[in-house]
């Protein structure tokens, strides 16, 4: 069983150990998510971080015991505040959902009603479980709406999802999620699609609320310098796995895990006057692996310019690089050089 590091400080809110949730498609069972283990306490943000397809976005809804057939959570535990979600009956668990543990959803389009206002859509969730009467319920949605910083609230409350940008959605979205003061936050690529301004402002709305709530956040996304900015700690997952998980300053400083070496070489260098121009970008050479046709040994394996023969005949387990850093490579100790830093370290300071 792959262990998460521990906790020094805090109260642990979420424990997930040993999770794995599969796919059984007529081609055979995918193992999207597989042996998946780590902590989150209150107050923190945890970056999970990969390419598409590495587990990510099945990981959270496995959290949330949203997957939906052909996929089922097959073995682990999601332990929060003292109780295993996977124990929970589907009654009670839909009392927790949006309660005490609340999502926010890639493409907020897709995720709100289109025939419904936003303002009834909030209203709807503050009376599902805070028991309120219909005027107090909206009298809440448009206060949780000025709190994301929506203009003139009590007029947008009548609006439907169409009638707003893409920002503002995602700020109903926001709204919605936070609206019965969960305790745990997370937030499937919730910056996807946006500019880069309307990003950084939903970002610093999320650091925001993370403080005004005390919230816990799992903040899961692809971006980078999203992380830098706004997480505590990273895990970083490849084809289902947690290949590396570190403190967010010291795994862009020196990552121990040639995937996450890879990732943070392939990301635009700065300089003073702007994109270093001079260096070519470098690449991931091949591509993720077949989930049904899975390499021997470590997945990234066949990727890896450190591979050696060892690297592909047995499982490949989380090592200890320190007490708060781990990486599931055997020569963790050979990655992570002055080359592979990026001035994407300066901004998780």
């Amino acid at each position: 069983m792959n262990q998460s590091i521990p906790n020094q400080n805090g109260e642990c809110l979420l424990e997930v150990r040993d999770l794995s949730t599969h796919f059984f498609t007529h081609r055979g069972e995918v193992p999207a998510v597989d042996h998946v283990s780590f902590d989150l306490k209150r107050g923190e943000t945890l970056g999970l971080v990969g390419e598409s397809g590495s587990g990510k976005s099945v990981t959270s809804l496995s959290i949330m015991r949203l997957i939906g057939q052909p996929g089922r959570i097959v073995g682990g535990q999601i332990i929060f505040k003292g109780q295993d979600l996977r124990k929970l009956s589907d009654e009670k668990m839909r009392q927790i959902r949006g309660n005490d543990i609340a999502m926010i959803f890639q493409d907020p389009m897709t995720s709100l009603n289109p025939v419904y206002t936003v303002g009834e859509q909030i209203a709807e969730a503050i009376r599902l479980h805070q028991k309120v009467g219909h005027h107090e319920a909206r009298n809440r949605a448009i206060e949780m709406m000025k709190s994301v910083s929506i203009p003139d609230a009590a007029k947008r409350a009548d609006n439907y999802p169409h009638q707003l940008s893409g920002g503002m959605r995602q700020r109903v979205m926001i709204a919605m999620a936070v609206c019965c003061n969960p305790e745990l936050l997370i937030a499937d690529e919730p910056t996807t699609a946006l500019d880069v301004t309307t990003q950084a402002q939903i970002l610093e709305l999320l650091a925001r609320l993370r403080e005004e709530f005390k919230l816990a956040l799992l903040l899961i996304t692809h971006d980078l310098g999203v992380v830098a900015e706004t997480a505590d700690r990273v895990a970083v997952m490849y084809a289902g796995k947690i290949v590396e998980e570190a403190p967010t300053r010291e795994l862009f400083k020196a990552p121990k895990h040639p995937y996450t070496e890879g990732l943070l070489r392939s990301v635009p260098r700065l300089s003073k006057e702007g994109v270093d121009r001079r260096n070519r970008l470098e690449t991931i050479e091949g591509t993720v692996p077949n989930l049904l046709n899975l390499p021997p040994g470590c997945n990234f394996a066949p990727r890896c310019r450190y591979r050696i023969q060892e690297c592909t005949t047995g499982e490949i387990p989380l090592l200890p690089v320190n007490e708060n850093h781990q990486s599931r490579c055997i020569r963790l100790y050979e990655i992570g050089d002055e080359a592979a830093r990026t001035d994407l370290a300066a901004q998780s300071k």
